[in-house]
């Protein structure tokens, strides 16, 4: 996983007012928290934290008042509901070697089975605890032929090297299910089975 370097500034202004002028400048109100220390207040440019937070569970190098280096992972992202833009985020500090658990999503390739079978993602990002510098983007997984009532259980995930569940083995990650237009019949004959006996 590359490292995105990113300049920022410690700030010192708090309150909505403060955390509104920021934003008018093209810039995002953060703090960089963890190892025990006191957590950090600081000013990120905006167009280049949404262009690194593009990656999921990306490693920032952070380059603070030009005195300090750090990294750092994001840990929670808030966005404007209507706008999409960035309003504030949380950056956990992160050490090379270190273990961190972090979501990975889930992606599929192949085909269902014929029939007109529904994926349900149970989980859409996999709990896995890995080295801070070499956290997979993510995990891909065949659902080549499934049929409904077929599973895949998290044990049942090809994890890159140095990665391991953080959930239960037999957690369940994908489901395939019958399309709902089958199962009408059944509910029309238990509708006709009700009538038939009032």
């Amino acid at each position: 996983m590359s490292e995105v370097k990113i300049s920022a500034a410690t700030r010192t202004e708090f309150g909505k007012g403060a955390a509104r002028r920021i934003r008018r400048e093209d810039k995002v109100p953060g703090v960089l928290y963890g190892h025990g220390s006191d957590p950090v207040h600081l000013t990120l440019p905006g167009h280049d934290l949404l262009m690194a937070l593009r990656t999921p569970n990306v490693l920032i190098a952070l380059d603070i008042d030009g005195k300090s280096n750090e990294l750092a992972i994001p840990k929670s992202v808030q966005r404007d509901p209507l706008k999409g833009f960035l309003e504030h985020v949380d950056l956990q500090l992160v050490k090379r070697g270190e273990q961190v658990t972090v979501e990975i999503p889930v992606h599929t390739e192949g085909e269902l089975a014929p029939g007109g079978f529904l994926l349900e993602h149970v989980l859409n990002a996999l709990p896995v605890e890995a080295e801070a510098t070499h956290i997979p983007e993510s995990v891909t997984v065949s659902i080549e032929g499934l049929a409904a009532g077929d599973s895949v259980l998290a044990k049942d995930i090809k994890l890159p090297k140095g990665t391991t569940l953080t959930v239960e083995d037999d957690t369940v990650v994908l489901q395939v299910l019958s399309a709902q237009a089958e199962e009408a019949p059944e509910g029309e004959e238990a509708a006709e089975e009700e009538a038939a006996e009032a």
